[in-house]
């Protein structure tokens, strides 16, 4: 992924809020691009993150693009945590998780994952 020059902040580095849109924008890739091109479309329906846990390990600088690595290290009826490593020229600089909960937009209220959801999760689970 690309930092871009407005992530950074009065110090020259990667805001700490922007590590979460990083994060973010590494998980709808995957729950929207990836999913859909596995033929599941349900997750665009709604997800919505009930809590985030962020450890910045060290300063990430404008330069080269960062890598993201993401699993599954949860996988409950109606909710499940990405994990996330992010690297910054091959070095570890923060460590995060996001608890995500399927949710009906439409009506409301969160909904359990269903069959095809948790067969998508399961190869990236490291449970």
């Amino acid at each position: 992924m690309a930092v871009r020059w407005s992530d950074m902040d009065v110090y020259g580095h990667v805001n700490n809020a922007r590590f979460l849109t990083l994060y973010e924008e590494a998980r709808v890739a995957m729950f929207f691009l990836g999913a859909r091109e596995s033929g599941l479309t349900s997750f665009e329906e709604g997800i919505v993150i009930s809590r985030h846990e962020v450890d910045y390990v060290r300063p990430v600088d404008f330069g080269q693009a960062i890598r993201i690595e993401m699993w599954i290290s949860q996988l409950r009826a109606a909710s499940f945590v990405v994990s996330y490593e992010l690297f910054d020229e091959g070095v570890l600089a923060g460590r995060a998780k996001s608890w995500c909960v399927p949710y009906n937009l439409a009506e409301g209220f969160p909904r359990r994952l269903s069959e095809a959801e948790r067969d998508f999760l399961k190869p990236y689970a490291e449970l």
